[in-house]
């Protein structure tokens, strides 16, 4: 896995345009997004807030291919997600897109190694290749002694970390963190941040992160704030989370 160093690029990665997203209950049609217009610099850490309901994760749903907008368009990385085949969108997602979720998703009869491996076992990677980017994913989460650990034989904030290293494991474009701190205490909390931060000025990875938490909120670079679909504010990590 060949991460970057961190670096001043400041080009777009991600373009989003006029972004609408409906969902129809009956007869009733629920507005989620609203016009969104959004531009995301390369490895820049972004992280959203706003009250429940307010289209945080589905934004970050609709930027990691999992969902269409009802219209609009999303650009990454000068491809326009929101034009592909599904077919084609799955093959985008796996290759540009890392997710970490609230809850870690791991599978319990396999080893952390073999739960952070999964995503490459659909690459041509040969065998040697694979155990060389497992094994140093898990080493930036500080897991390299854990490796053959199943996840029931892991604290909490260790699954987090498997569930991390999984998501970098094939290098993505884009790190998409869905409240990513929301089940653990705030010490293991903390110390996925750290994780998270350093793959964004460390490894120059773009981050974008759904949090309720204001302290979370405080790692990132960026913070914006989301009310009923629509973007109403976003200042400098410096000031942003007093207000929110």
């Amino acid at each position: 896995m060949a991460l970057q160093d961190a670096s001043e690029n400041k080009d777009i990665l991600i373009h989003i345009n006029n972004l609408d997203k409906k969902y129809h209950r009956g007869s009733e049609v629920i507005d989620v997004l609203n016009g969104l217009n959004l531009d995301i610099y390369r490895g820049d850490f972004v992280a959203f807030m706003g009250p429940s309901g307010s289209g945080k994760t589905t934004l970050l749903n609709l930027i990691g291919g999992l969902d269409l907008p009802s219209s609009g368009s999303i650009v990454i990385n000068g491809e326009e997600i929101t034009e592909m085949s599904g077919g084609r969108l799955a093959q985008w997602r796996a290759q540009h897109i890392g997710f970490v979720f609230q809850m870690f998703n791991l599978i319990p009869v396999l080893t952390a190694f073999q739960n952070v491996e999964l995503p490459l076992l659909l690459t041509r990677l040969s065998k040697k290749k694979r155990r060389a980017q497992v094994e140093t994913a898990l080493d930036l989460v500080g897991l390299s002694d854990r490796m053959q650990h199943f996840p029931r034989q892991l604290s909490g904030g260790q699954e987090q970390r498997v569930a991390i290293a999984r998501a970098i494991v094939a290098d993505p474009t884009v790190l998409l963190c869905d409240e990513p701190t929301g089940d653990l205490d705030r010490t293991s909390g903390n110390e996925i941040l750290d994780i998270v931060g350093q793959l964004s000025s460390g490894h120059n990875k773009t981050v974008l992160m759904v949090t309720h938490d204001p302290e979370a909120a405080r790692r990132a670079k960026t913070v914006l704030h989301l009310d009923k679909g629509v973007l109403v504010e976003g200042r400098e990590k410096d000031t942003a989370c007093d207000t929110f």
